[in-house]
């Protein structure tokens, strides 16, 4: 067994990469796909150094560690810089919903899209009743601007 693994250490790095490349298409976060990159160093580095496991190792950690370090950090920018990319939090933003605790004194709770948010109104004078229907305005921080939808943005 022993001599199977130095001959063929290359396939175990290979079999981990592919691995670790599926398990990222269910994320979609480049974290993983970053580890992959490295396990694919560390197969290639076995094909060369077959018997020197701890370079294997060393060389997919430091792939692994400067794809996270230098590369993810660029995609991930680029990839939210993209024109029509919408965080799954930002686009509550237009959605409709429902007071579920009163909005009075800037703070309440509404549910949109089944989950409850805190809420603040829209126009701070304003006060929103159990029951209201409202549509979200922005996001600022953990809390929603809602302002109610028969209402709109200007009170008319």
């Amino acid at each position: 067994m022993g001599d199977w693994l130095s001959e063929n250490g290359w396939a175990l790095w290979m079999v981990a990469a592919v691995l670790l490349g599926i398990t990222e298409l269910l994320s979609l976060d480049l974290f993983l796909i970053m580890l992959a990159a490295g396990a694919l160093a560390g197969g290639l580095t076995a094909v060369v150094a077959p018997d020197l496991w701890w370079l294997q190792a060393l060389v997919a950690a430091s792939v692994s560690g400067l794809s996270l370090g230098l590369l993810r950090p660029t995609l991930l920018a680029r990839v939210r810089s993209m024109p029509g990319y919408r965080s799954s939090v930002s686009t509550l933003v237009g959605r409709p919903g429902r007071v579920t605790v009163a909005v009075a004194d800037g703070l309440g709770e509404v549910k949109v899209d089944g989950q409850t948010w805190s809420a603040r109104p829209y126009d701070e004078t304003m006060e929103l009743d159990v029951g209201t229907e409202i549509e979200v305005f922005e996001l600022d921080g953990t809390v929603v601007v809602v302002y109610p939808r028969h209402l709109g943005l200007e009170g008319s």
